[in-house]
């Protein structure tokens, strides 16, 4: 499959099947760290593990293994549904080098990393397309640390980080095979909209209006 903008990966988030405490994040610009513990009780295993996000250079060791992660997951899914098969090595390594995430740092940009236990775990990165919008991008947890309330609180810290850079509102896309991002970003107040791009991959468009920070929904 030739490669687009970002190549079959797209975008892609994680469903989280349980339901976990949550407070309230801090903005990305008046605090660098977001720690968010988990529920008593529920990962009884994992007593006491917590959630920390805060920004993380796009080319730091973290950052660059969790955007091969990532890339590698959903580009194998896009062609093992439609083609059988597993993405070409070559392709792949051209695709994670040819977008490396620079433009996911200030003062345009954040990128965040989310660490469970102190392990790097998942990303959530932020792009403004103009003064008032940003693009919501990269939104990944690990496989293993999957269903530990990861992905929203990611989303949530990367919506402050997109407050913190002026934006308005946050749009993001992504494919029609990844129905567990669909219903992420549907959970998370997002609404499905006409298409804000021409990305090849891209079939589903969404958007958010970010009230300022401190206010209640």
């Amino acid at each position: 499959m030739p490669s687009g903008r970002t190549g079959p990966a797209g975008r892609f988030s994680l469903r989280v099947t349980r339901k976990f405490a949550h407070k309230r994040l801090p903005a990305a610009g008046s605090a660098p760290q977001y720690p968010v513990a988990e529920e008593a009780g529920r990962l009884p295993t994992m007593a006491g593990m917590t959630w920390t996000i805060a920004p993380e250079p796009y080319d730091s060791p973290a950052a660059a293994a969790l955007w091969r992660a990532y890339y590698t997951e959903v580009s194998d899914r896009w062609y093992l549904l439609h083609e059988g098969r597993r993405t070409d090595p070559d392709e792949l390594e051209r695709e994670v080098a040819a977008h490396s995430g620079a433009d996911l740092a200030p003062p345009r940009g954040q990128l965040l990393v989310g660490r469970y236990g102190g392990t790097p775990a998942g990303s959530a990165g932020v792009r403004l397309l103009d003064p008032g919008t940003a693009e919501l991008t990269r939104v990944f947890v690990l496989p293993e640390l999957r269903g530990r309330g990861g992905a929203p609180l990611l989303v949530a810290a990367a919506e402050d980080a997109a407050r913190a850079l002026g934006a308005r509102r946050i749009v993001l896309d992504t494919r029609g095979d990844l129905v567990e991002a669909r219903a992420l970003y549907a959970r998370l107040g997002y609404t499905e909209t006409a298409p804000h791009n021409t990305d090849r991959y891209a079939e589903h468009w969404f958007r958010k209006e970010l009230l300022p920070a401190g206010a209640v929904n």
